[in-house]
C-alpha cells in the first residue's frame, strides 16, 4: 500500500504533539487566535483518550501561538495524566475545584483574542456561557479546522480502519453462512452484532437487517417481520474498534432472484466497482458519485438512487470527506471513505454495496475484501 499523506512516527506522545501543533498551525492560517475543543471525537484525537463529557467544564485551549493547556475538574486529573501518558508532562494542566469556576479559568487562557473557535459539539450550556465571558471576541466554528486534519488519515489510521474492516468482513461472511429465512430482523440483527463483537470490535455500533419491501428503506430499523424466501436482504453492519469504525454492506436473496431483480443488481454492481475504481488523488469528490449516479441512471433506475454515494470514516462512522455531488473538493491520499450506491424500488425491494475505500497516491484500497456477488441465501 502507498504511504497516506502522514507517516507520523514514534511513541503515541509524538503523534499526538504533532497533531496539536498541526491545529495550532491550521488555526494560524485560518485567523483563529485560540481553539477550545471539549470532550468529543476532536478531542479525542488531539489528545488520546476519550475524556468524559459531563457537566462539569473539561476544556482543551490551543492557542495558535503558545502551548495547549487543559482545564479539567480536578476530580478528573489522575485519569487524563494516566492516559495522556508521556504527553500530560508537555501540557499545562489547569485542574479546577469544585467551587471554582472555569469558565473564568478559559477567559483568563483566552485572554484578548478576537476570534475564538469553538469545537462543534461543545454543549450549548459551555458554549453560551464562554460567549457571555468572551465578548467582544468573535466565537467561531472549530469543525473546518479540526476536520482538514482528521480526513486525512495516517499510516496508524488507515492500519485501524483495515482491522476494523476485516473484522466486519467476518461478521458479514458469517451470518450470510446462516440460514436467514424464517427469522426476524430483529433477531438477525441481534445475531450481526454479536458476530460483530466475536470478530473483534470493541463497539457493534449498528446492524440493519432490511427485508422484502423493508429493503427499499436505506436506514430501516430492524423490527419483527419475518424473513421469507423471494426476500432481498439489505444487510448494514458496522462498529468501532481500537477508537475507528468499519461500515460494510452487502444485499442477500432468499432463494432464486427473480430476473428483473437480478438485473438491477448487476447495474448496482457495475456502478459501486466502477465509483471504486475511480479513486485517486485529484480527483473531485463529486466525480465518484457521478461515476456510480451515472451508471445507474443510465440503466433506468436514476430516481431510485436515494442518498450520496458515500461518507468519510475514521473516529466517527460519518464524517469528511462526503462523496456527494456538491463537494468538488479533491480527493487526496489519506482520505477514507464508503463507496455505497444504492437503487431502491418503493414497496417491492432493494440492495446497497458498501465498501471502505482509502485514497493512496496510485488509486484506491478497497478495505472490505469479500465479493460484491448477490449472497443467496436459504
Amino acid at each position: 500500500m502507498t504511504t497516506p499523506a502522514f507517516d507520523v512516527g514514534g511513541s503515541v506522545a509524538t503523534r499526538h504533539r504533532e497533531r496539536l501543533q498541526r491545529a495550532a498551525a491550521q488555526a494560524r492560517e485560518t485567523g483563529v487566535d485560540v481553539m477550545l475543543v471539549t470532550p468529543s471525537k476532536d478531542y479525542a484525537y488531539l489528545l488520546g483518550y476519550a475524556a468524559p463529557a459531563m457537566e462539569r467544564l473539561t476544556c482543551l485551549v490551543v492557542p495558535a501561538d503558545g502551548n495547549a493547556t487543559l482545564v479539567l475538574p480536578r476530580l478528573e486529573e489522575p485519569l487524563a495524566r494516566h492516559e495522556l501518558g508521556d504527553l500530560a508532562d508537555e501540557l499545562e494542566i489547569v485542574p479546577w475545584a469544585e467551587t471554582e469556576d472555569p469558565i473564568r479559568t478559559v477567559q483568563t487562557l483566552v485572554g484578548s483574542a478576537g476570534r475564538v473557535a469553538v469545537q462543534d459539539q461543545m454543549w450549548a450550556r459551555f458554549a453560551l456561557a464562554l460567549q457571555a465571558a468572551l465578548d467582544p471576541a468573535q466565537l467561531v466554528a472549530a469543525g473546518p479546522i479540526l476536520s482538514s486534519l482528521r480526513r486525512v488519515k495516517d499510516v496508524d489510521e488507515v492500519d485501524r480502519l483495515r482491522a476494523a474492516a476485516a473484522a466486519a468482513d467476518q461478521a458479514m461472511l458469517a451470518i450470510t453462512g446462516e440460514r436467514l429465512s424464517g427469522r426476524t430482523e430483529r433477531d438477525v440483527s441481534t445475531r450481526v452484532r454479536e458476530l460483530l463483537l466475536e470478530a473483534g470490535h470493541d463497539e457493534a455500533g449498528f446492524a440493519i437487517v432490511a427485508s422484502g419491501p423493508n429493503a427499499a428503506s436505506p436506514h430501516h430499523a430492524a423490527g419483527d417481520r419475518e424473513i421469507e424466501a423471494g426476500d432481498a436482504i439489505v444487510l448494514d453492519i458496522g462498529g468501532f474498534r481500537a477508537g475507528y469504525g468499519s461500515d460494510t454492506s452487502r444485499t442477500a436473496f432468499v432463494g432464486e432472484p427473480p430476473p428483473d431483480f437480478a438485473a438491477l443488481y448487476e447495474v448496482l454492481r457495475h456502478a459501486q466497482s466502477a465509483a471504486c475504481d475511480a479513486v485517486r488523488p485529484g480527483v473531485p469528490a463529486a466525480q465518484i458519485d457521478r461515476v456510480a449516479r451515472d451508471i445507474i441512471t443510465d440503466a433506468g433506475y436514476g430516481d431510485a438512487f436515494l442518498h450520496r454515494t458515500g461518507h468519510g470514516i475514521g473516529m466517527e462512522t460519518h464524517e469528511e470527506p462526503y462523496i456527494v455531488s456538491s463537494n468538488a473538493e479533491p480527493l487526496v491520499a489519506g482520505n477514507a471513505f464508503s463507496v455505497e450506491p444504492g437503487i431502491y424500488i418503493r414497496d417491492t425491494w432493494g440492495a446497497r454495496i458498501e465498501d471502505i475505500v482509502v485514497c493512496t497516491e496510485s488509486g484506491g484500497e478497497r478495505l472490505n475484501t469479500t465479493s460484491t456477488q448477490l449472497y443467496l441465501v436459504s
